[in-house]
């Protein structure tokens, strides 16, 4: 069923927005820190319209949201009810454009993803920039592609209850596929980079899906924020020396020499590195994340080694927030597809089933 199937006419605009992986960088966006992700070729693609349904002789506003992926419908008064699911995203950024000041009329709101839900690859940011790329054609709002990722960071926030940082709607907004964006997620200062030389992304989903708002992301959050007060700076991403992280109680302690040392890593692959460098950043991040942030799970343990072992893999790492989800490996350009076929085997021999991600075989075989 397509948009004007459901919503008896054609839509009036559509905009499209990427999921993103990250190279480097986990868990220091919500702590002013830096980070390192670049867009995947997987995309989520928002079709509008005005809705004709005014609510009957009440003249209560109504919008319709329909998700392709779900096959869901959810029809929505324009009140102060935050749906959940799918829905709650796209209310999120009708509501933070509203209270900004910009008058949205009822819309009919048809979404379609191929960003894999529940790997780490940020499908809820991918929708969320996608939304409000689609308001702004429709409605000519004089926006701009940064204010489009804050707007997005806070539709997040407030309505579907993850109190994530702002790197997955900034690399969403701003980010391409051909390049790293390095940002800082305090100033927003920004830097598009070139991938490494001779090497070439690879993203395996650990066939572990997690979701942020019940996982361990929020108490993450609180744990750095605590961290922080503890060792009188406004974030740790003011503190440059893992050392000073020594005087605080546990987890605080690993929990903020992780940000401290992640940040660092982040920061010598600005001044330029080598491939065979940033993989060696990649191994010691995924280590950071599972024995002091305490993200990783057995699986992806299991396929970040497989991946780390083969020859061809510079680095690997669990990307995202972890608690399940893909990792992703910096690998040797023309080789991405042979060493996953190779770890994928090897992962099913330890009881696991994987998928490849990108490069995206099926958007391969489209083209």
């Amino acid at each position: 069923m397509d948009f004007q199937q459901l919503f008896g006419k054609p839509p009036e605009t559509q905009a499209s927005a990427p999921g993103r992986v990250n190279l480097l960088g986990e868990h220091t966006d919500y702590n002013d820190g830096f980070v390192l992700p670049t867009a995947i070729p997987q995309c989520t693609t928002v079709q509008l319209g005005f809705s004709s349904d005014a609510g009957g002789g009440l003249r209560l506003r109504q919008h319709h949201f329909y998700s392709e992926n779900f096959n869901e419908q959810v029809s929505i008064l324009d009140t102060n009810h935050t749906p959940s699911g799918f829905a709650s995203y796209i209310f999120g950024c009708i509501e933070v454009l509203q209270k900004a000041g910009y008058t949205i009329p009822s819309l009919s709101v048809y979404v379609r993803s191929s960003v894999p839900m529940g790997s780490g690859l940020s499908s809820s940011a991918a929708l969320e920039v996608a939304t409000l790329r689609a308001v702004r054609q429709l409605l000519n709002l004089a926006i701009d592609d940064v204010e489009i990722a804050q707007f997005a960071q806070q539709a997040e926030i407030h309505y579907a209850g993850v109190q994530c940082g702002i790197m997955d709607q900034m690399a969403s907004s701003l980010a391409d596929t051909e390049h790293i964006l390095f940002l800082d997620t305090r100033t927003l200062e920004r830097r598009v980079m070139p991938l490494p030389e001779k090497a070439e992304i690879l993203v395996i989903d650990s066939g572990v899906p997690r979701t942020l708002a019940s996982s361990g992301y929020n108490q993450r959050r609180a744990e750095c924020e605590e961290a922080a007060r503890s060792l009188g700076v406004k974030a740790l991403r003011d503190i440059t020396d893992a050392e000073v992280t020594e005087t605080l109680p546990e987890p605080l302690r690993r929990r903020a020499r992780h940000v401290v040392t992640e940040d660092n890593r982040v920061l010598e692959v600005l001044q330029g590195v080598s491939s065979e460098r940033f993989g060696e950043l990649m191994n010691a991040s995924h280590a950071s994340l599972r024995d002091d942030y305490e993200v990783s799970v057995p699986a992806l343990d299991t396929l970040v080694e497989l991946l780390q072992k083969t020859p061809g893999v510079y680095g690997a790492r669990l990307t995202g927030a972890g608690f399940g989800g893909a990792c992703v490996a910096l690998v040797k350009s023309g080789q991405s597809k042979d060493i996953a076929t190779h770890v994928l085997e090897q992962y099913k021999q330890a009881g696991y089933t994987g998928q490849i991600l990108v490069p995206s075989l099926e958007l391969s075989d489209a083209a």
